[in-house]
């Protein structure tokens, strides 16, 4: 596996049922813990632990199934089984305090089911090209990769999902050796199950296993109303589209905000050095 960019020890923590979530936790001070989503690890937040670990705290675990934690075949890789992880991780490493949180794509309801539970401890959020929230929509993409059977010879099979997200979510091209380092950790069928697994758990109606959680969530938004949130959101996301942008508006219409027109869903490998400079404008202010 590719370590050149990501040259920060890595750590584990053992979740309760046995499986070991790997997690980066540099520099001191209030924590800014960064949550990633799929097919993404903690590989996407090596430019911020790079730039914010000398004068803060930054902690980015890797979801069970994803990264370098373990990758259970026989798991609950559900919404709330990875927000119960995130919990435990947090209560273990950063028990005390404020945390703030930068949250991208299903990282945004995995970490705002922890903040939503935990309210008062909850800093400043800022939120990439994510949501929180029911859609009444699907992508074709994401439809066809759900379908029963060929999902998983598509994702787990022929690692499609992982391909296509490297050349469709940025604008400009991925260098090959980025590439490869999002590809790394999901080199075989057995290591991409949570790559489809993720897939599957986007709720569509009422019967499916997530959808409680995740009305919940939205429910609960109400409780981080006059946290500082910034959104910072590329224009060109096929997924996490303007829809999204503008339902987070109208949650939070007082949130701080940045569209960036040119930018697709790895806002942060498009334009990263405007997003980081703004993020670090957001935490000192």
């Amino acid at each position: 596996m590719p370590t050149a960019f990501l040259p920060f020890a890595s750590r584990f923590f053992v979740q309760n049922d046995g499986a070991r979530q790997h997690y980066l936790d540099e520099g001191q001070g209030e924590p800014l813990v960064c949550v990633h989503g799929n097919p993404t690890w903690s590989f996407f937040f090596r430019d911020i632990l790079r730039q914010f670990s000398a004068a803060r705290r930054v902690i980015a675990p890797d979801h069970i199934g994803m990264g370098l934690s373990d990758k259970p075949q026989n798991y609950p890789y559900r919404l709330a089984t990875h927000i119960d992880n995130l919990e435990r991780l947090l209560a273990a490493v950063a028990p005390d305090g404020k945390i703030n949180l930068l949250l991208h794509d299903w990282g945004g309801a995995i970490g705002m089911g922890w903040a939503t539970r935990h309210p008062d401890r909850v800093g400043k959020i800022i939120l990439l090209n994510t949501a929180a929230f029911l859609s009444p929509q699907m992508p074709p993409l994401i439809a066809l990769a759900r379908t029963p059977l060929l999902g998983d010879l598509v994702i787990r099979g022929l690692n499609a999902f992982v391909r296509v997200a490297n050349v469709t979510t940025t604008v400009k091209p991925l260098p090959a050796a980025v590439k490869e380092s999002y590809a790394a950790p999901y080199d075989n069928w057995r290591n991409r199950i949570a790559v489809a697994r993720f897939v599957q758990d986007v709720p569509m109606n009422a019967r499916h296993p997530s959808y409680a959680a995740l009305k919940r969530i939205d429910e609960n938004l109400s409780l981080l109303r006059g946290r500082p949130l910034l959104l910072q959101w590329g224009g060109r996301d096929w997924c996490f589209h303007d829809w999204f942008y503008q339902e987070w508006l109208r949650r939070f219409p007082d949130a701080e905000r940045d569209h960036y027109p040119d930018a697709g869903h790895y806002l942060l490998e498009d334009v990263g050095e405007k997003v980081i400079a703004r993020i670090a404008e957001f935490l000192k202010n």
